[in-house]
């Protein structure tokens, strides 16, 4: 069964720190690229960073050198670090593949004050 939950999701301040986490079914995590998601309040969603099945990690522009991306492949699990937290990171996070998403998680509510 495919499976998706994401957690660790919370208020934090301006200039804060959150992680997230995201569980994963086997058959959607197993050798494939991943990527975390989100979607601000009347907004499409959107990728915000993913990572290969060998840790090869890319960026949006308007998270780099803020967010870290994490795998553990041994537990089906991925990560986002998001340090330096800013308001307009207010958003329900996702995580899924990036080539052929599965069906979506219930996500994780991340919301910034400022």
């Amino acid at each position: 069964q495919v499976q998706l939950v994401e957690s660790g999701g919370g208020l934090a301040q301006a200039g804060g720190s959150l992680r997230l986490s995201c569980a994963a079914s086997g058959s959607i995590f197993n050798g494939r690229t991943m990527g975390w998601y989100r979607q601000a309040p009347g907004k499409q969603r959107e990728l915000v960073a993913l990572i290969s099945s060998v840790g090869n990690t890319n960026y949006a522009d308007s998270v780099k050198d803020r967010f870290t991306i994490s795998r553990d492949n041994a537990k089906n699990t991925m990560y986002l670090q998001m340090n330096s937290l800013k308001p307009e990171d207010t958003a329900v996070y996702y995580c899924n593949r990036v080539r052929d998403p599965g069906p979506w998680g219930q996500g994780t509510q991340v919301t910034v004050s400022s």
